[in-house]
This record gives C-alpha cells, sequence and structure tokens, in this order.
C-alpha cells in the first residue's frame, strides 16, 4: 500500500533566480555543439522530431546511459529536467518519479507502447527495471490524457527496448563495486532473413546494501521500528528481453515483445502499529510485459496500427519465513490506431485504447477485483509555414467512474530558423487506485477521479553556442486523493480533500567549453497544498523547491575520456504540514573511460565522491561513496 503526505510554506519564485541564472549562464562558449535531432513518438504517438515536437521532450540515448554509468534508474532520472525522485533507500527499494511537481501516480509509464504499472498503488516499479536492457527513453512533460487517458497528469515515461537489424551484434558487460555489488549483461541483435529481425538480452544485479532506515519516529509511518545498523537491505535482481519483427511481403510489419525482471529485496520498517516487531523483511517482486504488433499502410496517406498486450506486477512480502501479503495486478490492453495524411503537413491520428485492470490477493480482500476502460482519441497535427498547430480530445468510458473527457492544445512559432516559441494548454484526470478504493481500513468507494488543468509557454533554441530551453508552467490540481487522520479513531482513510496549484521553471543548457561537452540543468518549482486549512500553502511532499545539475564529459585522448556530474537540491519536506524536514545536499559523481582496443571499454566511476549523507523520504538513508568499476565488450 503507498501513502501519500502533504507539506510546507509558500517560497517566491523570485528567490530561484540564482540557480535559473547558473543554468543558461554559459553563452560565452567558443565552438558550438553538433546535435543530432532524434525522432521521438510518445509526444504525439506519431514519428516527429524532437525540434518538431511542441511538448518539452527530454530523449535518453544507449549512449548517454553507458556514459552516465548509472547502475540504476534512480541514478538515471536524477537530475533530469522536471523530475524529483525519491527513493526509500538503495537499490531494489522503493521509488517515486514526481514530474513538474505532481504526484507519483500522476506519471504515465509505457515499455515498447505497452503501459506497465501496479493496479493497486498505481506506480511502476522503476527500481525493478534495469538499464542494461534500455536502448533509450523517451520523457515527455506535461499532461498527456487527451492521448493517453487516466494517469497522465505530470507527464508519460515511454522505455524502449533495443530491435535488432540484418547485422549480427552481441555484446556483454559485467562489473563489481561498493556495497558488495556485482553486475552483469549481455545481448544478441541480428537478422533472420526473409525481412526478419530479432534482440534479445539478459541481466543480473546484486548487491549486499546498506542499512536503509536511518532513524526511528514512532508519529511516522516509516522506520517505525528500532532499526539495526548492522543489518543491510539487500537486493537480488535477474531479468531478459526479448523483441522479434518480420516485414511481410503485403507491406505489414509485425513484432513481438517481451520483458521479465524479477527482483529479490530486503527492506526496512512498518509502520508503528505493524504486529510484525522486526526490522527487515524480505519482499519478492516480478514484472512482466508482454505484446504484439501489426502495422499496414494501406495506401500511400493511411497507416493502421493493432496492438494486443498484457503487462503483469506482481508482489509478495514475507516474514517469518510466511507469505505476509500478496499483490499480483494485470493489464490486459488492445489498442487500433489509424494516421492520416490529409496533406503536406496536415495530419489525423485517431484510435481506440481498451483496458482492462485486475488484482489477486491471498492476504488482502478488495471490494471489486477488475475495472475496464474503453478511450477513444482523435488528434489533428498541422502546420501552416512558420507556425505549428497540435489539437487532441479524448473520451474515457470507465466501467467505474462513468465518462471522462480531456483535451488538449499547443501552438508553435518559428522566430527564426533556429528559435522557437510554444504555447498549450491541457486538462488530464486520474482513476482513483485499487488501494485508493479498497484497501482494508485505508480505501474509500466513494472516491472521484482526481482532473487537472495545465499551462506551458516555452522557447527552444539551436544556436552556435549551443543548444537550450526555457519553459514556465502552472498546474491546478483538483480532488487529490490523499490520507486523512481521523481525529476520534486516529485512522488514515482515503479522501479527494485536496486541491494543489503547481507553477514552476525549467531551464537546461548544453554547449561544448575548451574542449568539454557541458550540460547545464534548472529547476524552481512552487508546488503547494491549496487546500482550506491547516496545510493551506505547505510544500508538497518530497518536491526539492530548487535543483539543479551540471556535467561535464570529455575525450583527453584517443583512448581516454572522463566526466562529472553535479548536483543540487534544496532543503523538502515529508509528512502532514511539512512536519518533517529534510535539508539540501549537493552531490558529485567522478567517471572515466579506458579504450583497450575497437571491441573492449573499460569505465569505473565515484558515485557520491564527497559521502554526503541525505535523503529523499523521510527516515531513509541514500547511498554513500561507492566505487565501481565495468567492462564492456561491443564490436
Amino acid at each position: 500500500m503507498s501513502h501519500r503526505w502533504y507539506h510546507h510554506r509558500f517560497t517566491p519564485l523570485w528567490r530561484f533566480t540564482p540557480l535559473l541564472s547558473l543554468a543558461v549562464s554559459w553563452a560565452h562558449a567558443d565552438t558550438g555543439i553538433p546535435t543530432l535531432d532524434p525522432v521521438i513518438i510518445t509526444a504525439t504517438r506519431t514519428p516527429e522530431t524532437v525540434s518538431d515536437s511542441l511538448s518539452p521532450v527530454t530523449v535518453i540515448t544507449r549512449a548517454d546511459i553507458e556514459r552516465s554509468q548509472a547502475q540504476t534508474l534512480f541514478d538515471l532520472f536524477r537530475g533530469q529536467v522536471g523530475m524529483d525522485v525519491s527513493s526509500y533507500g538503495g537499490p531494489g527499494q522503493g521509488m517515486s518519479v514526481f514530474m513538474r511537481g505532481t504526484d507519483a501516480d500522476h506519471v504515465l509509464v509505457l515499455v515498447d507502447g505497452i503501459k506497465i504499472g501496479s493496479v493497486t498503488t498505481g506506480q511502476a516499479a522503476f527500481q525493478d527495471i534495469p538499464v542494461e536492457l534500455i536502448d533509450h527513453i523517451e520523457i515527455v512533460r506535461g499532461p498527456r490524457s487527451s492521448l493517453y487517458g487516466s494517469e497522465a497528469i505530470g507527464g508519460v515515461i515511454q522505455i524502449f527496448t533495443k530491435k535488432g537489424s540484418d547485422t549480427f551484434s552481441p555484446t556483454l558487460s559485467t562489473g563489481v563495486g561498493s556495497y558488495g555489488t556485482t553486475l552483469g549483461s549481455a545481448s544478441l541483435s541480428g537478422g533472420m532473413g526473409n525481412g526478419g529481425w530479432y534482440s534479445g538480452g539478459v541481466s543480473g544485479f546484486d548487491t549486499t546494501g546498506f542499512p536503509a532506515c536511518h532513524g526511528t519516529n514512532a508519529s511516522f509511518a516509516g522506520c517505525g521500528v528500532t532499526p539495526d545498523p548492522n543489518i543491510n537491505d539487500g537486493y537480488h535482481n535477474q531479468s531478459g528481453r526479448l523483441r522479434m519483427g518480420w516485414h511481410l511481403d503485403n507491406g505489414m510489419d509485425a513484432e513481438v515483445n517481451w520483458l521479465h525482471t524479477t527482483g529479490t529485496s530486503q527492506y526496512a520498517g512498518s509502520a508503528p502499529v505493524s504486529p510484525y516487531g522486526l526490522y527487515n523483511y524480505p519482499m519478492q517482486t516480478s514484472q512482466q510485459v508482454l505484446g504484439a504488433s501489426l502495422t499496414w499502410n494501406p495506401t500511400t496517406t493511411w497507416q493502421t496500427l493493432w496492438r494486443v498486450a498484457q503487462s503483469q506486477d506482481d508482489s509478495s512480502n514475507f516474514y517469518n519465513n510466511s507469505l505476509s501479503g500478496q499483490f499480483n495486478t494485470t493489464r490486459n490492453s488492445a489498442t487500433w490506431q489509424n494516421t492520416l495524411t490529409l496533406a503536406t503537413g496536415q495530419t489525423i491520428v485517431a484510435g481506440l485504447d481498451d483496458q482492462t485492470d485486475e488484482i489477486t490477493s491471498a492476504t488482502t480482500a478488495y471490494g471489486l477485483t477488475s475495472r475496464a476502460n474503453l478511450g477513444v482519441f482523435l488528434q489533428y497535427l498541422g502546420q501552416f509555414g512558420p507556425q505549428e498547430l497540435q489539437l487532441s480530445a479524448r473520451r474515457d468510458i470507465n466501467q467505474q467512474f462513468g465518462t471522462w473527457t480531456t483535451g488538449s492544445a499547443a501552438w508553435g512559432y518559428a522566430l527564426s530558423e533556429r528559435v522557437k516559441f510554444t504555447t498549450s494548454y491541457g486538462t488530464a484526470f486520474k482513476a482513483p487506485t485499487f488501494n485508493d478504493l479498497y484497501y482494508p481500513g485505508y480505501g474509500n468507494p466513494n472516491l472521484r477521479p482526481e482532473t487537472s488543468g495545465s499551462f506551458d509557454t516555452g522557447l527552444n533554441g539551436k544556436l552556435d553556442q549551443g543548444d537550450w530551453s526555457l519553459h514556465a508552467y502552472e498546474t491546478r490540481i483538483n480532488n487529490l486523493i490523499e490520507p486523512y487522520l481521523n481525529p476520534v479513531t486516529f485512522a488514515y482513510s482515503a479522501l479527494n480533500i485536496n486541491n494543489a496549484l503547481i507553477r514552476g521553471v525549467e531551464a537546461t543548457y548544453g554547449t561544448q567549453l575548451w574542449g568539454w561537452s557541458v550540460r547545464a540543468v534548472g529547476d524552481l518549482l512552487d508546488a503547494t497544498d491549496r487546500t482550506t486549512g491547516a496545510t493551506y500553502g505547505s510544500y508538497l511532499p518530497r518536491r526539492a523547491p530548487q535543483s539543479g545539475s551540471l556535467s561535464f564529459d570529455r575525450p583527453f585522448s584517443a583512448v581516454w575520456s572522463g566526466g562529472t556530474t553535479i548536483r543540487a537540491e534544496s532543503a523538502r519536506y515529508d509528512g502532514l504540514g511539512n512536519t518533517y524536514r529534510m535539508g539540501g545536499f549537493t552531490t558529485a559523481d567522478l567517471r572515466a573511460e579506458y579504450r583497450i582496443n575497437p571491441q573492449w571499454r573499460l569505465q569505473g566511476s565515484v558515485m557520491n565522491l564527497l559521502n554526503k549523507d541525505y535523503q529523499t523520504a523521510y527516515l531513509y538513508n541514500q547511498m554513500g561513496r561507492g566505487f565501481y568499476l565495468t567492462a564492456r565488450y561491443a564490436p
């Protein structure tokens, strides 16, 4: 079961100006940086380049992942523009992503076009998805319910696994590091003849970890028992993927994809009323994504896509070798999407999404165990000289909550060949989770969906000095589902009691400076509770009002390269009414790479070089200084 808590005082945006200035102050660079223009699909459900997109988009490539030497998605997402990341400890512990200040379950997550996540918590288990099986990631910031339905209030994260090609290509990696960490991965891809291709891989990750619990607080539902500083919270993960495709003689393209992850973790803490009375409990988790799709171009102006898919998110908790909690959730889905080219620069995208969510549990009784949703969407994409227009609308017919309509409109204007102005407005909604509705002692079957409206205005440019972006946004959320403490029974229950106002500014800049590739990110966030009462004006939990990062990378010779990333985040709060303060922090990572020959590379990194002690969730430690060494083979 997931709990969400709310927070503290209003901080004027003008106080954030120094950080914003830092993020955009590199204009003195002496050379330009050559940048590619990746093709993305998530923002409009149809291919477009990043520069053509009217949505704020981040693309993390496979080269970015390997260069960063990130061990987990927590490492990879930290410092990305518009994102706050919180974790209950080290690898394998629960992880939450807050996009543009919205709740962790306001982010829609896709794997190869298939929606994933638990229908009980409403969140994807990012901590169990290994970075070694990822080809690239597209992150779209801002509401996307008008294309994807429920959950896309803050944005969409789509993870792509690797496709194959005609060329046989094996890869291998193995590594060791601090906290008893060992890791390895292997993959194969190539062609099968007659227009077929395949790509598959396996990975493993083990760590003895460290004590996740920092301390105790009897009034906080976290580390509610006395932690033993000598007990580590370890983690073990084994995962595999397979993706295959065929180009058929009739012009059709068929594809199947599969991803499976398993994790075993020790986790710390419990609610103060827990009967367990011990500190460290094992949890077993698994995720599976399975899909098949068929794409066909009946004419030169019409493309149609059919996809059927299933995603599973299972977890089992144990105490004294006995099952204490089991939650197996399944999403079955089918999509029919059509893309029509009306004329040059004029496109219609229309389709249907059918989805059924199911929960089974051997330990917890839910009042309802399945729910169906049918979504119908329509989008218009138009270009008129220097102007671009995007209009989209969606009608969701939910078996439990009736009909919900969302929409968005975006307009872009090319001020020059290199600078574009964009503005947009979109509405979104989020259906309550099965935990919100039915979890014993907490759920409320009378809950209504959460709703939102969001504005975004931005400038994007690619100049000789580098590429940059600057966006300002505002989101108002109504009927937020939050835990309400009954003053008589002292029990929590879910209620639509909160409203929130979120305002922010985000900036990015990338350039070449004296031989270094430099990337700067700055985020200024004012996310506050706007509910009448004692918590009015308090900060939303676990979001840093100010954050930023600076990355420097360069080759030092034909075989040596290296870099560093510095991240800074201001103080944040946890608990109702900003009860618990977590101090701000700055961390630094170092990395280096030695190319042994054209096929083999040796990578080394020092994470949290300064050994900073900090928290992103109250009472839970983050990793201290760690040393890691990885060998990679790719022909």
